[in-house]
């Protein structure tokens, strides 16, 4: 199998280190980098990681580093091609996404200085919450291209709603299609009319209370996986949705898939970054793909929408 190139992973806490060791998995890369701020973990981290090659049938390396504050170590991700960040605090029982919002905005700003310096050519896929609004901010720090930078929400929610929809009927996730898209957050849209179980409209097998039961659901599936918890928040679902974006974007895929892009013009909305589905591929977000929307879920879109758009604009002062 050839691999080539180079993905970081900022972030060496459960969600970080998960994706670092699903990337490893695929085998496609080169090299994963896996960065954090305590001292020694992500060196620890790479060494257990790159222990299991043999037994899991791997060759690609996994590489530690830990970083300072003023930016010691960033240079073990030059020549990254992609850079996922995780780096940022978890919620906590109770909390919303907006409550990190000034403690992850320092870290985020920090982050994407050093990523503009030593990975000044990478596609950024960002996981910190709140989601939207971290993703505009590490667009505005590195001035890279809007298509350059991406935040994984999409897929996550897209995941959780066909797996309660699985749940639900008693059938293979396999055979479920869903789709979600607006903020990673209270303005999330699932989007019920695109929503089948092999081939059948959701519509046909689920009443419309037991659907928007699902929907609710689905829109706090964060929060019930943090209060269950009690301390940290969701990784394993988590990670894989940034790692299938990472590998969509390495190999130049053209896939579709949910995910926060910057709008400009679709769906008659522009200067935000929103939950859309988009194709992906070498140099991030090809194109945004308009999916057909009923007249209320395009309602849900717009206000999704402005309520984004409104919070981004803060996100620079931050």
């Amino acid at each position: 199998m050839a691999r080539n190139g180079k993905v970081s992973v900022i972030g060496a806490g459960f969600y970080g280190s998960t994706t670092a060791l699903r990337l490893a998995e695929y085998d496609i890369f080169e090299t994963v980098v896996l960065t954090d701020v305590i001292e020694g973990k992500p060196e620890g981290l790479a060494l257990d990681l790159n222990q299991s090659r043999w037994v899991e049938g791997f060759e690609t390396k996994v590489v530690g580093q830990t970083t300072g504050p003023n930016g010691e170590g960033y240079e073990a991700i030059a020549g990254s091609e992609i850079v996922v960040i995780t780096a940022g605090l978890p919620r906590k029982p109770g909390m919303s996404r907006m409550d990190l919002i000034e403690t992850n905005a320092k870290i985020m700003r920090a982050v994407a200085e050093n990523i503009a310096i030593h990975a000044p050519d990478a596609v950024i896929i960002n996981v910190a919450n709140p989601l939207d609004e971290m993703t505009a901010l590490a667009q505005i720090v590195t001035g890279f291209p809007h298509k350059r930078v991406i935040g994984q929400a999409g897929m996550l929610d897209t995941a959780r709603f066909t797996h309660f929809v699985a749940e639900k009927l008693g059938v293979p996730v396999g055979s479920v299609t869903t789709l979600t898209l607006g903020s990673h957050g209270d303005t999330m849209v699932p989007v019920a009319s695109a929503c089948a179980v092999d081939g059948k409209p959701l519509a046909d097998l689920l009443s419309a209370d037991e659907i928007e039961e699902l929907v609710v659901r689905t829109r706090n599936g964060g929060a019930e996986v943090v209060a269950l918890l009690k301390t940290g928040s969701a990784y394993y679902a988590p990670s894989a949705a940034a790692a299938r974006m990472a590998k969509a974007v390495h190999e130049d895929s053209g896939l579709v898939m949910p995910v926060c892009a910057w709008v400009d013009g679709e769906y008659g909305l522009s200067g935000a970054y929103l939950g859309v589905e988009a194709e992906l591929g070498r140099e991030g977000i090809r194109r945004v793909v308009e999916t057909p929307l009923s007249d209320a879920e395009k309602a849900l879109l717009v206000e999704a929408y402005e309520a984004v758009k409104a919070k981004q604009g803060d996100v620079k002062d931050l």
